[in-house]
C-alpha cells in the first residue's frame, strides 16, 4: 500500500493546485503532510513553468489546526519539523520567494492555518471560516510565522488581542484586519482564488512578478533602504527582457501581451 496522499497536486496551465486532504480529520496537520506540502511548495518555487500557487482545502474545513498528538514528540524530539530535500518551507520563513501564493479558505482556519494564510500573498475567505490562533489555550505559542506577520499585517493590538486570547473571530474580522483581501460565498473561494491566479500567470509578466515579490520580501525582511537601493539596477534587465519588448509592443499595439518568461 502507497503513502496517504495527504497534500493533493494539480498543475492547470501555469498554474499548481495544492490542496489540504485529510477531510476526515478535519485536515489536521501531520508531520507527514506539512512534508508533502513542503515537497510541492518546492515544486512551485523551482519550476519556471509555474507562474502562481493555489493553496486550498478538501472538505468542509481549511484545517484544523496541528494534530498535537502526533506533532508535538516529533517537534520536541527533532527540533522541529524538517524539510525535505527538494522542498520549501510553507510558511515561507526561509528566505526570498519569485513564485506567488493565493490563498482559499473555509470552515475552519485554526493555529497553522492562520499562519499559512499569512504567509501566502492573496487570501480569499469564504463568509463562513472561523478563524482562532489558539496555541497560548494549549500551552504552547504559534511557532511558524504568526507573531512576526499577524501584528505587522492587522496591526499590534488587533493581533495581541487574538494571540494572546486565543479567542476565535470570523471572516469578517479577518477582512476587517486586513487578514484577508475577499470575503466570498461559501462554495466560491477556490474558484476565486483560479480566478486571480490565473490572472497572475497570464496577464502578468513572470520576470516581472518574480521581481516584483523580490523587492517586497527585500523590504520586509531587511528594509526600506535595502530594497530601494535595488530598484532601479533590477528595473534595468526587465526593460532589456524578451517580455519587456513584448509589453512594449502590446502598449503600442492595443492587444494584450503573450509573455514568455525570458
Amino acid at each position: 500500500m502507497g503513502e496517504e496522499t495527504t497534500v493533493t497536486v494539480e498543475r492547470r496551465g501555469h498554474v499548481l493546485l495544492m490542496g489540504l486532504n485529510r477531510p476526515a480529520r478535519r485536515n489536521a496537520f501531520t508531520v507527514r503532510m506539512f512534508e508533502q506540502l513542503a515537497l510541492a511548495y518546492g515544486e512551485l518555487e523551482r519550476d519556471p513553468e509555474l507562474r502562481c500557487g493555489v493553496l486550498f482545502a478538501h472538505g468542509e474545513h481549511f484545517t484544523g489546526g496541528l494534530d498535537l498528538a502526533q506533532v508535538a514528540p516529533a517537534v520536541i524530539d527533532g527540533g522541529g519539523l524538517p524539510v525535505p530535500e527538494g522542498g520549501r518551507q510553507p510558511w515561507r520563513l526561509d528566505g526570498p520567494w519569485t513564485t506567488p501564493v493565493v490563498i482559499a479558505v473555509q470552515g475552519w482556519c485554526i493555529t497553522i492555518g492562520i499562519e499559512l494564510l499569512l504567509a501566502a500573498d492573496v487570501r480569499i475567505a469564504a463568509s463562513d471560516t472561523r478563524f482562532a490562533q489558539l496555541e497560548v489555550q494549549r500551552g504552547i505559542y504559534p511557532f511558524a510565522g504568526a507573531t512576526i506577520r499577524m501584528p505587522r499585517e492587522a496591526g499590534w493590538g488587533n493581533a495581541m488581542k487574538h494571540l494572546l486570547t486565543g479567542d476565535p473571530f470570523d471572516a469578517a474580522e479577518a477582512h476587517r484586519m486586513g487578514l484577508v483581501q475577499e470575503v466570498v460565498a461559501p462554495g466560491t473561494q477556490l474558484d476565486r482564488a483560479l480566478e486571480l491566479a490565473e490572472r497572475i500567470a497570464t496577464a502578468a509578466a513572470p520576470l516581472g512578478v518574480a521581481a516584483t515579490l523580490r523587492s517586497a520580501y527585500r523590504a520586509v525582511y531587511e528594509d526600506h533602504t535595502a530594497a530601494a537601493a535595488r530598484l532601479q539596477d533590477d528595473a534595468i534587465p526587465l526593460f532589456a527582457s524578451e517580455d519587456g519588448a513584448e509589453g512594449m509592443r502590446s502598449f503600442v499595439e492595443r492587444r494584450p501581451a503573450r509573455f514568455s518568461g525570458r
